[in-house]
């Protein structure tokens, strides 16, 4: 080993000792439980649902508390101490209006902060002292080790620990250690946060998830095709960037573009205005809990139409000068009759309606006219220099991929591409011809390096970047065509179906999945595909868990968009170290009910995978790490000390 490198590390472990210290620690840690990983998918905006689940860790959080304290509290007790475990500021309010003495609040308090201390040595039993002291308000952490560390003999320190509570109470710092203590348990229940893609688009607040993550203490992203978006247009990509304006505009969401995001939409409203009229195509999806005047419906309705015809006139020109993407099918504002508002495709012809064709030039239809791209412009300008958009699209980089290979599992968010037979699909990028792995390895290089050059707005790695969103053989589309144009005009529903990549019906196949994870170095004996972008027709009997367990889909409807498919609000996966726990949820209704009622939103947990010997840090990828710097310290110990 260079010894440099290794100069260097002595100055940290400057005596054997201290070197000796690290390895005994780093062995020890190695025979400890795995941590419990939790896997989310598809949360298309919706935070509020998304808070609860985090908070209660699909579960966890009233499972350890029954483990404790089943037999020795009342269910509705069991509830009120879960309750205040997820909302602790909120539930705190509400129990303390209920007392009306001070001496009964304090009595509270005593038995409140000491079940809170009871589950916060539980929950972080298989943790290391020093991984704890991480997880606890630094404000309080000496009180709370000392605490935590309370003997059992009654004689020795009994009234040491009594006092420690009584002055906490009367110091008034009661309310501030049992919130501490609240998020402290959160955090110990879940030990790694999986996002298997889809943060974005449908849902109102994809940016107060962002945030939500930014702070997690351990988190990881695998992209999802509607965050690719996102991050194109971030990157350069005006396609993407109006696609993600469609959308928002779509879904009644324009204020994320323009309030949270801070873009000016004034310049895309004034061409609107002045091109576009009424149209019951592009009238956005209503919320039951928004409420929007006639005036700003018809603004939105004409914003939408604006930036869908600037959409696909900037699809034209990608597909043109890639024909290796294969999309020349796509090219519809050429197919058009526009003396008979007829289209052509697939050789069969169709009547338009609802057309909004006020701006296309018939003998130069992928044209934009000067006003649409001063507008575009404008966007894109507005999109890259917007400081939040910015911090959030940095981090959806930095902790985000395509796929990871996590414990064994391989997590992915849309598919890997097959053809009819199993075979994975191929396709040529820069005249090389690339398949499976190899083809996702490629698609995130493109994407990372269109990132890292914003400037470039027509090169290569942007219009792959693109090519993720809609593109045959992307892993995060996985259809034949997106059909946006054929939904918006024309009437024969036939036409608006989007074919699927075989994946999706071959992954009910064992030797499928068996096939995929070997692709991707993984054991097929052992590993697990985690897949989201698919919603699971609960309501139809669709079963998340296929291919004899090796295949298992996540998207359970978080988006509202999709609950009425799907009859569910989103599944959760838990995979601590005794295996692997499905998690369906009901749909999340309001905190306000969860904590006046202690409505939960959990409905049923299927065991996935039970491991036959618990399964330690040695077995997974922060064990990998944590051998690796063993090898490195002893490497030390025989250059420095060994004499």
């Amino acid at each position: 080993m260079n010894s440099r490198f290794l100069d260097l590390l002595a100055q940290r472990y400057d005596s054997e000792e201290k070197v000796i210290t690290e390895i005994i620690n780093l062995e020890a840690i190695l025979n400890l439980p795995k941590g419990t990983e939790h896997f989310v998918s598809d949360l298309h905006g919706e935070y509020q649902a998304f808070q609860h689940v985090l908070r209660n860790g699909s579960g966890r959080v009233k499972e350890k508390i029954r483990d404790i304290f089943s037999g020795v509290l009342y269910e509705k007790e069991i509830i009120e101490l879960a309750t205040l475990v997820y909302y602790p500021e909120e539930k705190l309010q509400i129990i303390k209006n209920n007392f009306t003495n001070e001496q009964e609040l304090h009595t509270w308090y005593s038995e409140t902060i000491d079940r809170m201390i009871k589950l916060i040595s539980y929950a972080s039993s298989k943790y290391t002292r020093s991984k704890l002291r991480k997880a606890l308000p630094k404000q309080f952490t000496y009180i709370i080790e000392e605490l935590l560390y309370k003997t059992e003999e009654p004689a020795n320190k009994e009234q040491y620990y009594t006092k420690i509570v009584q002055q906490i109470i009367s110091l008034g710092q009661a309310d501030k250690l049992i919130i501490g203590l609240a998020y402290s348990t959160q955090r110990l229940v879940v030990d790694h946060l999986h996002v298997v893609g889809d943060i974005y688009d449908r849902g109102p607040e994809p940016d107060k998830i962002m945030d939500t993550l930014i702070n997690y203490h351990s988190v990881d992203i695998q992209w999802g095709n509607h965050d690719v978006l996102w991050l194109g247009a971030f990157a350069g990509s005006k396609v993407c960037l109006a696609n993600i304006i469609r959308i928002c505009a779509r879904y009644d969401n324009l204020d994320i573009i323009e309030d949270v995001y801070g873009i000016n939409l004034r310049p895309l409203l004034n061409l609107a205005e002045k091109y576009y009229d009424d149209n019951p195509a592009f009238r956005p999806k209503r919320h039951s809990d928004k409420k929007q005047c006639e005036h700003e419906q018809l603004q939105i309705t004409k914003i939408h139409q604006a930036i869908a015809i600037i959409q696909f006139k900037l699809e034209s020109p990608i597909i043109k000068r890639r024909p290796n993407f294969n999309m020349s099918d796509r090219l519809l504002l050429e197919k058009i009759n526009y003396d008979t508002n007829e289209i052509t495709i697939h050789d069969k012809t169709y009547e338009l309606e609802n057309t909004c064709f006020a701006t296309i030039n018939p003998e130069k239809p992928d044209e934009l006219l000067e006003e649409e791209q001063e507008v575009i412009d404008k966007l894109l300008f507005s999109v890259q220099h917007s400081e939040k958009l910015a911090r959030h699209m940095n981090f959806l980089m930095k902790k985000g991929s395509l796929y990871l290979r996590y414990n064994g599992n391989l997590l992915i968010h849309g598919c890997i591409p097959l053809d009819e037979n199993g075979k994975m699909e191929e396709m040529e990028i820069n005249n090389a011809t690339y398949a499976g792995r190899e083809l996702l390895d490629v698609f995130e290089q493109q994407l990372r390096f269109s990132f890292a050059h914003p400037e470039e707005t027509d090169d290569l790695a942007t219009d792959i970047v693109w090519y993720l969103w809609t593109g045959e053989y992307s892993s995060l589309f996985g259809k034949r065509e997106m059909t946006t144009f054929e939904r918006y005009f024309i009437k024969d529903k036939e036409t608006h179906k989007e074919r699927k990549n075989p994946y999706y019906y071959l992954r009910e196949n064992e030797e499928t999945c068996r096939q995929i994870l070997q692709e991707f170095g993984l054991n097929p004996d052992q590993g697990h595909i985690i897949n989201g972008h698919t919603p699971v027709k609960e309501i139809e009997g669709e079963n998340p868990i296929k291919a004899n367990g090796k295949m298992i889909v996540i998207d359970g409807g978080f988006s509202k968009a999709y609950q009425s498919k799907t009859g569910i609000a989103g599944y959760t996966l838990l995979y601590n170290s005794y295996g692997m726990q499905l998690v369906a949820h009901q749909q999340f209704n309001s905190k306000k009910d969860v904590l006046l009622n202690g409505t939960d939103v959990l409905s049923v947990k299927r065991l996935v995978d039970k491991e036959l010997e618990r399964k330690k840090v040695l077995e997974t990828n922060i064990g990998e790490e944590i051998l690796q710097e063993i090898s490195i310290l002893n490497s030390l110990m025989e250059y420095r000390y060994t004499k």
